[in-house]
């Protein structure tokens, strides 16, 4: 199996490493730093340098991926951005960095991971339930929210252009002990990983454009 993950230099992206490998998967993964990218190295797989906020950066992924073809892609990179409470409206740096990362990057991503997918490959897009609007029963991290709502519908748009070559999906990895989630969350990396590498295993053609909790479970969004 031929994987790709963006987005790995520590948390869940790691983790997906991690499991891959384990799998005995071939692994090329990015980070951003040097550090992130050495530890990706030690762990087995080729590791690229890429920052999804940078338009150079990842205008280049695509000649460093030409020729592969992937069975499976996830696009992972992603910030919180200000915890806010209310309608505090969050500064245009603070929005500009999670809309860059979270809405942004996989726009930036998806045309040339297109060019690089197997026949019948499987491709997710790290979102969160805290980005659906139908269950919502809180705002707070509201800016983030609104980058989650946004990802589901480029994951949406996603799939419609590429049925027939893969299916897309987006993930809530539910409330995972990272430095992201804190360490009160519900569930380890391991879990939610294992977990949403059995529903990557297991999607049909049918489930292109959904959005599932990482226990296989459709949310609706």
């Amino acid at each position: 199996m031929n994987v790709l993950i963006l987005g790995a230099s520590r948390g869940l992206g790691f983790e997906f490493v991690r499991q891959y490998r384990a799998a005995g998967a071939h692994i090329t993964a990015t980070a951003r730093d040097d550090a992130a990218l050495d530890r990706l190295r030690e762990h087995g797989a080729r590791a690229l340098k890429l920052d999804v906020t940078d338009a150079a950066s990842a205008s280049g992924l695509a000649w460093q991926i030409d020729g592969e073809r992937f069975d499976v892609v996830v696009i992972n990179a992603g910030v919180f951005g200000p915890r806010s409470d209310g309608l505090e409206t969050p500064s245009e740096a603070d929005f500009d960095a999670v809309m860059r990362t979270n809405v942004l990057g996989p726009m930036r991503l998806l045309p040339q991971v297109a060019e690089a997918l197997a026949p019948g490959a499987r491709l997710a897009i790290i979102s969160s339930r805290m980005g659906a609007i139908g269950q919502r029963t809180s705002n707070s991290g509201w800016l983030y929210r609104a980058s989650k709502a946004a990802v589901n519908s480029v994951m949406r748009d996603a799939a419609l252009a590429l049925a027939g070559k893969a299916i897309v999906i987006s993930f809530h990895p539910g409330w995972v002990r990272t430095d992201m989630g804190g360490a009160g969350a519900d569930i380890d990396a391991a879990t939610s990983i294992a977990g949403m590498r059995t529903v990557l295993a297991s999607v049909k053609p049918s489930d292109t454009g959904c959005f599932f909790n990482y226990d296989g479970q459709r949310l609706n969004w």
